[in-house]
């Protein structure tokens, strides 16, 4: 079991990101981050919760062909309600049709959870909620100032059909304003993104020792992180990924410089084409010209 270290993170101390999507899982999976998952999911759906259970991270395939989904953090609170957390750190800016792919991933991840519920010898008001709650360590809505975003089905003039089902996105690059702000004008959910978001990073470590003091259960997180951190095994793991991240994008960055180099070469090729035919063009009218201008001299 961790023993609760003094309320600081010492100057120079080297910790592992939490978010990370796998540090962040095992943190939060931690044998001793109970009451951590507790408060952080309390927080997030704005609920008191006492109780919580992890269950099995995999849903049962129900065709040979589907792939199996793996949550990161799933599990069950109070009454049963289904609660799935989990960490997006994958570089880059989800708008457009990449938005769009994320939204629609998360949303089939929520539904298929929600539906992956037993229904035998249940009337349908006895079905639990379904909350995914996802942080992401960049931008989604980069049109939105909250960090925080909400979503339930509604009417098309807003009012709430159901909430059953939560969908609930945390950007953590949109915590400016909360870096601002003295500890104690802090929310719950504020301490709790700027302790996942900065928690490695020396320039606010003062801010985050200050978090830690104010907040029993980010002071119980910040002790975990520090076991998790000395963990070679996770050092590896973790440079490895991003090893594998960093050449992952860097194929991408040179099809995608392949591929406009291409095309540049085509629209060369198709220009130079249209400037000979354009030549070719203005060449025979000069002949035109020049047979009209001698056919009017002979006259």
């Amino acid at each position: 079991m961790a023993i609760l270290q003094d309320n600081f993170i010492e100057e120079g101390t080297d910790l592992l990101p939490p978010s990370d999507d796998r540090i962040f899982k095992a943190l939060l999976t931690h044998p001793d981050a109970k009451q951590v998952l507790i408060d952080i999911i309390s927080t997030v759906i704005e609920q008191k919760v006492t109780e919580v259970e992890i269950r099995n991270n995999e849903l049962p395939v129900m065709d040979i062909e589907e792939k199996a989904e793996r949550f990161d953090v799933n599990c069950t609170v109070d009454g049963g309600d289904q609660v799935n957390v989990e960490m997006h750190c994958s570089k880059g800016i989800e708008t457009g049709i990449k938005r769009t792919d994320i939204i629609n991933k998360y949303t089939y991840y929520m539904t298929d959870l929600h539906s992956s519920q037993t229904s035998k010898g249940k009337a349908y008001n006895e079905l639990v909620k379904t909350y995914q709650i996802t942080f992401f360590t960049y931008s989604v809505f980069p049109e939105h100032r909250d960090f925080a975003s909400w979503f339930t089905l509604r009417t098309k003039n807003g009012e709430q059909f159901t909430d059953q089902i939560n969908l609930i996105i945390v950007e953590l690059d949109k915590l400016n304003e909360a870096l601002g702000k003295p500890v104690e004008c802090l929310t719950s959910f504020e301490k709790w993104s700027l302790f996942l978001k900065f928690a490695p990073d020396p320039m606010h470590r003062g801010l985050i020792n200050d978090i830690i003091k104010d907040k029993k259960e980010i002071n119980m997180a910040a002790t975990l992180l520090r076991e998790i951190s000395k963990d070679d095994r996770e050092r590896a793991i973790l440079r490895s990924r991003r090893m594998a991240e960093t050449d992952r994008f860097s194929e991408i960055r040179t099809a995608e410089m392949i591929g406009e180099e291409r095309a540049r070469e085509k629209w060369q090729v198709i220009v130079a084409e249209n400037e000979a035919e354009i030549a070719r063009k203005n060449a025979e009218i000069e002949q035109l010209r020049s047979q009209l201008a001698e056919h009017q001299a002979n006259k």
